[in-house]
């Protein structure tokens, strides 16, 4: 018998997109697998007409916006206690190819030692460009760098490999790695928590790979792309989060003043200039909590 695989897939009103990926996920050449919606405490309506449409899949309301890593730690729990030999966590805002799932498992069950696995990830207005091929991290300058992101598909990004990590938008996680790991990292919110989760991972030793015959289409930023202060706030605070937690000693020393000095100082100052005192006020407060948390 194939490993079981819990699919969680977070809400936060957006029912329109998680109703089509469930849709999606109806297709799919994958049978020992349950689907698990985590509702965010969204107020459009989404719990209703969720259950409606799809009275057999699991739906747990949190009550509340915990973001994605509290809201997806929740549906994480659920599947623990039911004994999932695989979770996988998946954008709402996204549909799949049948075979996306069949591919990860596979991937993942070829080697004892690979403990997290992503999918080729395509725009969904553009479905032969490139999202996502892979990620890079620079421990020097807190960047992360989706490998082909905006190429055409030629090809070119056809060879399962190791990566630095796999995007929350699509990530197989084996069981043990979550026993070893432990959960996402709750006080990140929404941003960084899935390499923050992959760079943990690699250093317990685990593989981290990306698959290419895993196909899965994003509708980028449905969500979060409607908040801009959101992702400023969020992005900002938790690359500083990210590097006091993964980077290591020399590397933040490199890190610090490229930080301060170009995504604060540098910003803060030109939103002042513009006379955009509420940016330069979320940038300042970014960089207090990143230092502070």
């Amino acid at each position: 018998m194939r490993p079981t695989v819990a699919i969680i897939v977070l809400n936060w009103n957006n029912r329109t997109d998680t109703l089509d990926c469930i849709r999606s996920l109806q297709t799919i050449d994958y049978s020992e697998k349950d689907i698990i919606v985590v509702d965010n405490g969204s107020t459009d309506g989404s719990e209703v007409a969720i259950r409606e449409k799809y009275p057999g899949i699991t739906l747990h309301q949190t009550g509340k916006n915990l973001g994605f890593a509290g809201g997806n730690n929740a549906g994480i729990r659920l599947a623990m206690d039911k004994g999932y030999d695989y979770i996988l966590l998946l954008n709402n805002d996204t549909e799949v190819d049948p075979s996306f799932l069949s591919a990860l498992v596979n991937a993942a069950e070829s080697d004892p030692a690979i403990g997290i696995a992503g999918s080729k990830i395509y725009y969904y207005s553009d479905p032969m460009r490139i999202w996502f091929a892979g990620g890079s991290i620079s421990l020097q300058s807190g960047d992360l760098h989706h490998v082909g992101e905006n190429e055409a598909d030629k090809g070119q990004f056809d060879r399962m490999k190791d990566t630095d990590y796999i995007t929350g938008c699509s990530m197989l996680i084996k069981r043990k790695v979550l026993e070893d790991v432990g959960l996402l990292y709750e006080p990140l919110f929404l941003y960084y928590e899935d390499s923050d989760f992959c760079a943990h991972a690699r250093r317990q030793g685990y593989r981290v790979v990306y698959v290419p015959a895993s196909i899965v289409r994003h509708k980028v930023s449905s969500t979060t792309g409607k908040v801009k202060d959101q992702q400023l706030f969020y992005g900002t605070r938790n690359m500083l989060i990210f590097e006091k937690r993964n980077a290591g000693f020399l590397n933040l020393l490199a890190f610090l003043p490229y930080y301060f000095g170009k995504f604060i100082v540098y910003n803060a100052v030109r939103a002042l200039l513009e006379g955009n005192t509420a940016r330069a006020k979320v940038i300042l407060k970014a960089a207090y909590e990143g230092l502070t948390l």
